[in-house]
């Protein structure tokens, strides 16, 4: 590393004070070698002391344009869903996009002078700015009313972990409602808000909308700024629509979609004018016979898709009668095969502990060009302390221990061989989606479980192996950043009560950057059939 400048510093750093540092790393130097560095690392301790405030040109609210008010922690937080209300809206607002609809925020996004838990007791933190995605709602003409709940450390899939309590799905109290944008599946679902935004890593926002029976959108990587969100891994963190229909979900996409000039998970150019139309495109293809709607449109079944150790019988039927109904409405269906989808999952696994560790919860973004959130980041340090450790869900719990395994173990290596192997995995899906406009499979492989007793004191295995491949058809286009929407298309049995009856859905998989086609294809689907009386 170049030195910038060398002078003297108004506090060196002794040799006595470097040699403990390096000694931990392994390291042994001369003394000639140590009383060198000392000098060296005096010039960086008076650099960062020289540093100015990031304060300034962070992207603080106006909250004069912005106002909000009646913060505070509900009493009755509608069966877990709410983690905090808050009644806020643009005095000045830039489009009626949104006018007058209510939207809940998932409670891992930034609102200044609102807390954000990300569902753990891990750390305090009230952030000082808003998310992106926060303001432009607000600019559509959007009243943002509180915070949803959203599992620990958002690394759940089954709402039993939010530290505002457990979260019940709507159709049947005592079972999930999915994770981990848990919250906000519930409260669109119940009409409790209009709109909800989730986020999604593995899964997070189409498993709670195939839980809930509501539509979920898994935006093309990049589309949607993650700009003030607690990351998971950059690589795979994605923001988007939680809605009742589809085109709620092609207005609210609309309303959010596009670069913010923070976020490197976005494209320098070309994401403009028509790529981030979605709404008109939506309404001109409902505007046609239902018989000809999709005419010309090639649909691929992920055969892979279907073949889930553990898969449910019943939503496999459920699927595959609602796929065959694409044919009324003008489709081309066929079959296609993607061996690689079924090797996903694995490396999703592999992958996530190092980074996530790291991203997640020791807040650790570098290399990455965007906004820091040093305020929380400062909260943490380079390890988890014991009581953070204890204030971790299953999930995250496993994934630190998972984290600390492969950085004693293993070092950098399986992670960066799993984003290897992955690349080959979405290359997989390129080709498959040059033959075909999008493909279809389930969203999961079975019915919500029914939640544990809220006090229970099993340990983690038990909770985690309550849902055994629960990701197995979402978390793969989350490393391959392609457009993923679930769409409910039924009712099944509960496997633990066959009286119980609970929402299915089909996933719709579609281009990058082509996050149109799924909402189309879903539409026309949506429009003919009601999936409430399947």
């Amino acid at each position: 590393m170049s030195v910038v400048q060398l002078g003297a510093s108004e506090r060196p750093v002794t040799e006595d004070e470097l040699q403990p540092v390096v000694a931990k790393a392994g390291l042994t130097l001369s003394k000639p070698l140590l009383r060198d560095y000392s000098t060296l690392i005096s010039a960086l301790d008076a650099a960062i002391a020289s540093l100015p405030d990031d304060k300034s040109v962070l992207p603080r609210p106006d909250l004069t344009k912005y106002p909000r008010t009646d913060t505070h922690i509900p009493e009755d937080n509608e069966l877990g869903a709410w983690a905090t209300k808050v009644t806020a809206k643009c005095t000045s607002p830039t489009s009626d996009l949104l006018k007058g609809l209510t939207v809940a925020l998932k409670d891992n996004m930034a609102f200044a002078g609102v807390r954000c838990t990300n569902g753990t007791s891990m750390v305090d933190w009230v952030p000082e700015i808003d998310a992106t995605i926060a303001t432009r709602v607000m600019d559509a003409g959007a009243i943002i009313i509180g915070k949803a709940a959203c599992e620990n450390s958002c690394l759940e899939g089954m709402s039993g972990t939010a530290m505002t309590g457990q979260v019940h799905n709507p159709y049947a109290k005592g079972y999930s409602a999915g994770g981990s944008s848990s919250g906000s599946g519930r409260l669109v679902a119940t009409g409790s808000v209009d709109l909800a935004f989730g986020c999604d890593q593995g899964g997070s926002i189409r498993i709670p909308a195939s839980s809930c029976g509501i539509v979920g959108l898994k935006p093309t990587w990049g589309l949607v700024p993650y700009t003030g969100i607690l990351s998971l891994d950059a690589t795979i963190d994605h923001a988007g629509p939680m809605t009742k229909n589809v085109r709620d979900c092609a207005l609210f996409l609309e309303a959010v979609a596009g670069p913010d000039g923070w976020d490197d998970r976005q494209p320098p150019f070309g994401l403009e004018g028509d790529k981030l139309k979605f709404v008109t495109p939506v309404d001109a293809l409902l505007a046609k016979e239902s018989s000809s709607m999709l005419e010309g449109v090639k649909i691929g079944v992920l055969s892979e898709g279907f073949e889930i150790p553990g898969q449910d019988p019943n939503v496999v039927e459920s699927i595959k009668s609602a796929i065959e109904k694409f044919k009324s409405l003008g489709a081309i269906v066929a079959p296609v095969s993607i061996p690689l989808h079924k090797e996903a999952p694995l490396l999703w696994t592999c992958a996530l502990p190092l980074s996530g560790g790291r991203q997640s919860l020791l807040g650790d973004m570098d290399g990455r060009k965007q906004l820091y959130l040093t305020d929380r980041a400062e909260l943490v340090g380079p390890k988890l302390t014991q009581a953070q450790f204890d204030a971790l869900g299953p999930g995250a719990s496993n994934m630190y221990i998972g984290y600390l395994w492969i950085q004693e173990k293993y070092g950098a290596k399986v992670q960066g061989k799993s984003m290897n192997l992955l690349k080959a995995t979405s290359d997989a899906y390129d080709r498959a989606l040059k033959e075909f406009d999008v493909l279809v499979m389930p969203t999961l492989p079975y019915p919500p479980p029914r939640l544990p007793e809220p006090e229970s004191n099993k340990g983690p295995l038990d909770f985690l192996t309550r849902t055994i491949g629960l990701v197995a058809n979402t978390c793969p286009f989350n490393n391959s950043g392609h457009p993923a929407l679930s769409l409910p298309v039924g009712f099944v049995p509960a496997r633990e009560d066959p009286s119980v009856k609970l929402p299915t859905a089909v996933q719709i998989v579609g281009r990058k950057y082509a996050d149109v086609d799924c909402l189309k294809v879903a539409a026309a689907w949506e429009k003919k059939f009601d999936w409430k009386t399947l």
